[in-house]
């Protein structure tokens, strides 16, 4: 390790070799979005066992990177706001120096970043706001999360959701409630790149008393691999039996990318039969239509299988 770090040190080295000797350096730490696009994300953390902040850099690099241009970059952290997110930022601009390859020194300054700040006063929380909970439904009280300007960059939509950072929690959408003889059913949609992220959806839903009170709480998910060219996918019924593995052969169907749906079900006393797949298939569909994920005049059966 000591002699990459002194050859990433010792001057320009080429695009291939940076990576190539970053990967040995950080190991699992490093990982390729898209090697194509030279896409890169790295996970810093402090060295302090307690607290322990972490933060994620995300890179985009150039093609005449290092020669004429800097690498275009985010930082994603929670606790990173305001004046803090500002010094950091200008603390690796006064780095780059054209001609000079400086990922490792930008992510060790990362580090060194999270160090002081660990020394410091401490982190600072920033407790999530429960959703409201309402007669008709649980409403959408978050604000629309902001993507970072990577838009511009025209990357393919599963690029630049990869680009954010997979451990940040992805905004929340709530479709509106059907209800038939006195069993309601809501769906709940948020877009996903990571297994990690269906969990804190999963873990923000259940904040929410109401989701968290319902019979079931049935969902499925797909996420592609650009690299595999293929699906990640898994589903659970929540004890409606089957009822997960049809929403997720609704979601193949749909040919739906990067998105997880739950379908939320308050039981009201009254057995429903094989209309109760029927709602959750409904719910499930409008909720993707009107978050763009499929166009309206798409209209599969969505009658029990």
């Amino acid at each position: 390790i000591a002699s990459l770090i002194d050859y990433l040190a010792g001057g320009v080295q080429t695009y291939i070799e940076e990576v190539e000797a970053l990967s040995s350096i950080y190991g699992d730490e490093w990982c390729v979005i898209d090697e194509a696009s030279r896409i890169f994300c790295i996970k810093i953390s402090s060295n302090l066992e307690e607290p322990k902040l972490t933060a994620c850099l995300q890179i985009i690099l150039p093609s005449d990177y290092p020669s004429a241009a800097p690498p275009i970059y985010q930082i994603n952290a929670a606790w990173l706001r305001g004046p803090e997110r500002v010094k950091l930022a200008n603390s690796l601009e006064d780095i780059y120096h054209a001609g000079e390859s400086i990922l490792y020194l930008w992510v060790e300054r990362v580090r060194e970043f999270l160090v002081e700040k660990s020394q410091s006063s401490g982190t600072e929380e920033h407790p999530e706001k429960e959703n409201s909970t309402a007669e008709e439904g649980v409403e959408d009280d978050e604000e629309e999360e902001k993507l970072p300007n990577v838009v511009a960059l025209k990357l393919k939509p599963h690029v630049w959701r990869c680009f954010l950072a997979d451990e940040e929690l992805p905004p929340v959408k709530h479709g509106k409630p059907v209800t038939d003889r006195r069993s309601t059913f809501q769906p709940h949609l948020a877009p996903v790149v990571s297994p990690r992220q269906v969990k804190m959806v999963l873990e923000k839903l259940y904040t929410n008393k109401k989701i968290a009170s319902a019979t079931h709480n049935i969902y499925a998910y797909r996420i592609y691999c650009e690299d595999k060219n293929s699906f990640l996918q898994d589903c659970e019924d929540d004890g409606e039996t089957a009822a997960g593995g049809r929403l997720l052969h609704l979601l193949q169907i749909l040919d739906v990318h990067n998105v997880m749906v739950v379908v939320s079900r308050w039981y009201g006393g009254v057995l429903l039969g094989p209309d109760r797949f029927k709602h959750i298939n409904n719910c499930a569909r409008n909720i993707l239509v009107e978050e763009g994920y499929v166009g309206s005049v798409v209209r599969p059966s969505l009658d029990p299988l």
